[in-house]
Formats: C-alpha cells, structure tokens, sequence
C-alpha cells in the first residue's frame, strides 16, 4: 500500500510539474500576460520598448479573435500564437465589434499604452533599453510564418520577381523560376501577384519573390489580398537586403546606412525580419533585412484609430 501511495504522489507532483511548465509556456508566448484581467500602470509600460507596446495593445484585441490584415505585422506575429483563433466573420478593416468584446478593464488598459506611446513620440525616443518582443514560438522548418502549402498543377516552371512587377529585379541573374513538381508555399496576393516561398534549383536555399497570377494554368490558390504598411524610412545600419530569411541570408544586395527604403512589414520565423522595398540596379526589388536595422521603429507606424495602429 505504502508502495502505492508513493508512486500515486510521484505521479500526482510530475504531472503538477507539467502542467506549471506548460502554463509558464504558453505565458511566455503572450508580451503582457495578464493584460485582459488587471489594470496595468504607467510605470511598467514604460519598461517596454515602443514597438513592443504596439503589439501590446494589438494583444488584447487579439485575445477576442480580433481578425487583422494578412500581411501586416500584427497578423505575422499573432497568427504564430497557438491561442489566438481569428474570428473570420469580422471585417479586419471594423474594430468596432472587437471593441465590444473588451471589458472596462481592456478598454482602458488599451488608452493607457496609447497614452505611453503618445508620450514616446512626444519624446521622440523608442525607449530602446526596453523590454523587446519575445522569442516567437520554435517549429520544425524556419520559413516565415504564414507561408502556407498550395497545390499548383504539375509540369510548370514560372518566372519569379521579387516584387509584384514584370518589370522587377529577378534574381539568380534573372532567371530565377519555381517549378510547380516541387513544395510551393504562398502568403496571399498582391494585385494579382502571389507571394511565394520556394526551394530554389541549388539545393538548401529557399527564394521568395512573386509569381504573377495569370501564368498560373489551372484553379488559382484561393488566398488573402495582402496589406503593407508603406511608411518611408531609412536602413539605421549598413545590412544586407536578402529574399531567403528561411535558411541562407543570401545577399541580393548591399543596403548601406542612410539608404532611404519603403517598410512593408515585419514577418517571423525564429527570429524577425523587416520586409521593405528598395531598388536594385534601377528596377524595383522587394527583400528582407533583420529586425532592428531600420528607423520605422521611430515612426508612428499607422495613422488611423485602428486597432493596429494608434495616431
């Protein structure tokens, strides 16, 4: 009996250990974990760094299913969250609704760190000795979050730009092309244009570039529009400009500092990468640099009263 009891109690405080590391887990995928039940201070907001914040009040909305635009940040970040279940009845440009699900408690915590933000623009600082974005949740394959598998007829081999234009820089000295026999993931469209990810001929490296939507024979991926940001900035930090952040970094081109570029989005796969358009020998190219090299952190990222942004 007494052998019993013990391998019962054993049992009883494994599976308690288990449960507090799954709940110490899933509270380290959230940025404010206890936003939606307590009333947060303007103190510990300022711990935070003004990007962070964004996500923060995008959070709470998030917690109510609150859909946001494919492509955008916020969808790029919360769409990787295992708790978040977008409610696909809203209209991801009406917040009104979402409004409604928040309590008194999230309604003023949401004012609160848009109160904090104002005050850091007024400020003009980032508060970059804050408290970052947390480490996105680990997967097997380290392409960006949201790229999906799409079944494309076989036997097609299609020419890929790295923006959504014929007239685009093509890499792999522009003959870079997707053949429909091998894995395509796609995002969504972009004025008839997929967004896709592909593992490119020379195997171990990957290419995301655009394919354009009325060469692909057969039914077409049914798959969101996509909506960038588009707010001017500037490269902080001489980088290089890549269209593999799933594996290689390989470098399309050199971006030294001061390089005046437009800001797409953020997407996530291990780490973040800034998705921004530039040009490359005078033809318009769409590429990747790490989180953190641009000055669109020092930017108030949108302007309307929407739940992704805060002007």
């Amino acid at each position: 009996m007494k052998k019993t009891l013990s391998l019962i109690l054993a049992a009883a405080i494994l599976l308690g250990s288990l449960v507090m590391t799954a709940a110490a887990s899933a509270d380290g995928m959230y940025i404010i974990t206890d936003s939606d039940t307590r009333e947060l201070t303007r103190d510990e907001l300022w711990e935070y760094q003004y990007d962070t914040l964004l996500y923060a009040f995008n959070e709470i909305y998030a917690r109510h299913g609150y859909k946001f635009e494919t492509g955008s940040r916020c969808y790029n970040w919360f769409t990787q969250m295992p708790w978040y279940v977008p409610n696909e009845n809203e209209n991801s440009k009406d917040h009104h609704e979402t409004y409604s699900h928040c309590s008194a408690t999230e309604n003023r915590n949401v004012d609160l760190i848009k109160d904090v933000r104002r005050e850091m623009r007024e400020l003009k600082t980032t508060n970059p000795k804050g408290k970052g974005m947390p480490t996105p949740p680990a997967q097997d394959v380290n392409k960006p979050r949201g790229f999906n598998y799409v079944k494309l007829d076989a036997n097609q081999k299609l020419a890929v730009y790295t923006a959504p234009s014929a007239k685009a820089y093509r890499a792999n000295n522009g003959k870079a092309a997707v053949s429909t026999n091998g894995a395509v993931y796609a995002l969504g469209w972009d004025n008839g244009w997929m967004l896709m990810l592909y593992e490119a001929d020379k195997a171990g490296q990957y290419r995301i570039g655009y394919v354009d939507g009325a060469k692909i024979k057969g039914k077409k991926p049914a798959l969101d529009q996509l909506s960038w940001d588009g707010s001017m900035c500037e490269v902080e930090t001489a980088t290089a400009l890549t269209d593999d952040p799933a594996l290689t970094g390989r470098t399309l081109v050199q971006l030294p500092a001061g390089t005046r570029v437009t800001y797409l989005t953020t997407m996530y796969n291990s780490t973040a990468w800034d998705y921004i358009e530039t040009t490359i020998n005078g033809e318009t190219a769409r590429g990747f640099v790490p989180g953190g090299m641009l000055s669109i952190t020092g930017v108030d990222i949108t302007e309307q009263q929407t739940p992704e942004g805060d002007g």
